[in-house]
C-alpha cells in the first residue's frame, strides 16, 4: 500500500503526500481531540481529500478483485455483501468511524455510491443492517452516533443505483411501530426483510409477536421474513429442560409446517 500511496503522491505532483496523517488520534480518540478529524480539521484540506480518495479507492480496488474471483469460484451462487453500520460519530463533519473503515462519507461528500456501483457491476444483494431502539440518549450522544441518518443514506443510494437490497434489522423488541412502518415499506417496495433478535431468551408471548411480526396472519401477499436469528447463542438454546417445546413449534410455524397457534 506504501508504493502504491507513492506512486499516487508522485502522480498528483506532491511527493510530500505519500504519508499518513500524523494528527488523526488513537483508537480511543474522539473526532475534536484530533487535528484530522475535528471540524474544519484536515480531513477537509488538499492533502487530506487526496489522502481519504486514496484510501478509500484502493479499499474498493480490493473488494472489486475479491468479488471478480468469488463470481468465478462460485458460478451462478448469488452473492451478499453486508455494509457496516458504522453510525458512531454521524452527527459530526467529518464522520471519522467512517473515513477510518475506508468509507470516504463526511457530511459534504457522498462516500457509499462509489462502492456501491462497484458491487452493482457483480450483481450482488446488499445486506443493510438496521438496529433497533437500543442505544440509549447518553450512549448516542457520547458518541455522536446517528444510526437512522446513516440508514436513510444507505437506502438513497441503494434506490439511484438500483441494487438488490436485503434489510436485516437486528432488534430487541418487536412493538417498535417504526419497525414494523419500515419493515411493510420494505415489502411494499418489492425488497427482502430479515430480522435478527437481541433477545436473550423468550416466551410464549414473545414468539407469537415475532411470528405476528414475521409473518403477518392477515396479508393478503403473503409476506414474511427471508430469515430470522438470534445475534448470538444463548445458554437456553442448549437446554431441552428450557422453552424447548415452544422453540420447537416456533421453529415448524416459521417454516410453515404448523399453524402460528402457542395456545391450545
Amino acid at each position: 500500500m506504501q508504493k502504491n500511496l507513492r506512486q499516487s503522491a508522485l502522480a498528483r505532483g506532491h511527493l510530500f503526500w505519500a504519508r499518513g496523517p500524523d494528527n488523526a488520534g488513537y483508537y480511543n480518540s474522539r473526532s475534536h481531540e484530533t487535528g484530522f478529524f475535528c471540524d474544519g480539521g484536515d480531513y477537509d484540506s488538499y492533502y487530506g481529500r487526496f489522502f481519504l480518495n486514496w484510501y478509500s479507492g484502493i479499499l474498493i480496488d480490493h473488494v472489486d478483485q475479491v468479488l471478480s474471483l468469488a463470481t468465478l469460484a462460485f458460478d451462478g451462487a448469488a452473492i451478499v455483501v453486508k455494509i457496516p453500520s458504522i453510525y458512531w460519530w454521524h452527527r459530526t463533519a467529518s464522520h471519522a468511524a467512517e473515513l477510518t473503515a475506508g468509507f470516504y462519507n463526511p457530511t459534504n461528500r457522498d462516500g457509499y455510491s462509489p462502492v456501491f456501483r462497484m458491487l452493482k457491476k457483480h450483481s450482488i444483494i446488499l445486506k443493510v443492517v438496521c438496529y433497533g431502539p437500543e442505544f440509549t440518549v447518553q450512549e448516542n450522544d457520547e458518541a455522536f452516533a446517528d444510526p437512522e441518518g446513516l440508514t436513510w443514506q444507505v437506502r438513497c443510494c441503494k434506490k439511484s443505483l438500483k441494487l438488490r437490497l436485503r434489510i436485516f434489522f437486528s432488534v430487541d423488541s418487536f412493538d417498535t411501530l417504526e419497525i414494523l412502518q419500515v419493515m411493510n415499506a420494505a415489502w411494499d417496495h418489492g425488497l427482502s426483510v430479515s430480522v435478527e433478535s437481541a433477545l436473550p431468551c423468550l416466551d410464549v408471548d414473545m414468539y407469537s409477536r415475532i411470528l405476528d411480526t414475521a409473518k403477518p396472519r392477515n396479508d393478503p401477499d403473503r409476506h414474511h421474513l427471508s430469515f430470522f436469528a438470534y445475534r448470538q447463542r444463548t445458554p437456553f438454546l442448549l437446554q431441552r429442560d428450557v422453552c424447548f417445546s415452544e422453540l420447537e413449534t416456533f421453529v415448524k410455524c416459521m417454516h410453515g409446517e404448523a399453524t402460528q397457534n402457542f395456545v391450545d
